[in-house]
């Protein structure tokens, strides 16, 4: 029997299924959702088309299920209940800094997700943009609120606070994108020293800095 038979006859299901889901990942990350077939993705599982139609029905559940797949390895209810301690502190700096550097960690974590999210764009792939939405929207609307707030209280300058939130993430993805896509590394900072100073850079723009204490006027004419 030739080994990759073998080794397919002796993998239970849940092996099975999760390294079908990695093959898938790293295909659909190079060449796109429609520039990957069923068959080059059994083909580097080392499996038959049938394999992968017994545990998918097809190539988009396979895909939904790459996605799936995402959102369930990200730890996203404890990242949520972090970045909501940072907010009932009202921890300015520190929910903006921990936006910045998830966006960061997601690509130095596996970079083929958002390669994925980047073909579903350029495919004008809908079932790829929903579920970047779908994740990705109720994240932008927690943050935008908290903004809102804060410049409510008084503690933040009246700009848009849906584009507080993109000035931050456009930065942080920037970075991530020529960094870990492209390749470009001219800081000698660390990930944490560069959200650092995006963090910085961002609340000196928002912060609202409070009136300077101004003497009385001495009212008392002269002699």
């Amino acid at each position: 029997m030739p080994e990759a038979a073998h080794s397919a006859a002796r993998m239970n299901a849940g092996d099975r299924r999760r390294q079908l889901l990695d093959a898938a990942l790293e295909l659909f990350s190079r060449k796109g959702f429609g520039g990957t077939t069923t068959k080059e993705i059994a083909t580097a599982a080392g499996v038959t088309e049938a394999i992968i139609f017994r545990h998918f029905p097809s190539k988009q559940a396979l895909y939904t299920a790459v996605l799936d797949s995402k959102a369930e390895a990200c730890g996203h209810e404890d990242w949520l209940a972090d970045i909501q301690t940072h907010m009932d502190r009202n921890d300015d700096a520190g929910v903006l800094r921990i936006l910045g550097a998830a966006i960061l960690e997601s690509y130095r974590t596996d970079a083929r997700f958002e390669r994925i999210f980047l073909f579903a764009a350029l495919e004008g792939h809908e079932l790829g943009l929903a579920h970047h939405r779908r994740f990705a929207l109720p994240v932008f609307e927690l943050f935008r609120d908290y903004i809102a707030r804060r410049q409510h209280e008084g503690a933040l300058r009246d700009y848009d606070a849906g584009t507080v939130i993109a000035a931050i993430v456009g930065m942080a993805q920037n970075y991530a994108i020529a960094t870990e896509l492209f390749g470009f590394k001219p800081l000698q900072l660390d990930d944490d020293q560069v959200i650092d100073t995006f963090t910085n850079i961002m609340m000196r723009g928002i912060r609202r800095n409070k009136a300077p204490h101004k003497a009385p006027k001495n009212t008392r004419k002269r002699k």
